[in-house]
């Protein structure tokens, strides 16, 4: 992985969207069916908004229902930090990205085949590289 990445909180303010740095630096969620990645299918990458760290690839993502990104794997589980949440009186676990610490969403051992696993994402945490593209 490459080297971390640190950064002011007036930086990330000024380099993200207003969703985007509500998200990645303050661990908000978006309304579920409202992000721009819950329903997307076409082929490629997606990316953390905050330092371009590729972390799902188009093959895990599947439509888990509740109206966030969800994927089954990431392209490489050291691009993602684990973290316990005990917030809002429940015990989840939140998906971070490793290189910028930034917030993408949360954990769950509800997915399907082969991992049973289900990384429920904001799509305000990513962005989409289409296949065949840099």
């Amino acid at each position: 992985m490459e080297s971390k990445v640190t950064k002011t909180e007036a930086q990330w303010r000024a380099e993200l969207p207003e969703p985007s740095f509500c998200v990645l630096r303050q661990g908000d969620t978006e309304r579920p069916f409202t992000g721009r990645f819950w329903d997307h299918h076409e082929a490629g990458i997606y990316a953390c908004r905050g330092c371009g760290t590729e972390l799902f690839g188009s093959d895990s993502k599947f439509d888990s229902g509740p109206g966030w990104p969800s994927y089954f794997r990431p392209l490489a589980p050291d691009a993602l930090a684990l973290v316990r949440d005990r917030s809002h009186g429940m015990e989840r676990v939140e998906v971070r990205c490793a290189r910028c610490e930034g917030h993408l969403g949360h954990l769950f051992d509800d997915g399907p085949p082969p991992t049973r696993q289900r990384y429920c994402i904001n799509s305000a945490s990513l962005d989409f590289r289409p296949a065949g593209k840099p």
